[in-house]
């Protein structure tokens, strides 16, 4: 359950990092720049790392517990 809810959670923040750069985005400028996709490609490629480390940990906790 709490999975589903970080998956939200992260579309949450992906429909948010898009509208922020369709805001300060130039008038005649249509799309975003390669450098600023870059930019929040790598930052969801972090937050998509930490959300692995935390349920693995969790994961193996729970391993722990059970032998």
């Amino acid at each position: 359950m709490s999975t589903f809810v970080a998956v939200i959670v992260l579309q949450g923040y992906i429909a948010g990092c898009r509208r922020w750069v369709r805001d300060h985005a130039p008038t005649g400028d249509v799309g975003a720049s390669t450098l600023e996709l870059v930019i929040i490609v790598l930052g969801l490629i972090a937050v998509a790392t930490l959300l692995v480390v935390a349920i693995t940990a969790a994961v193996q906790r729970r391993v722990d517990q059970i032998t």
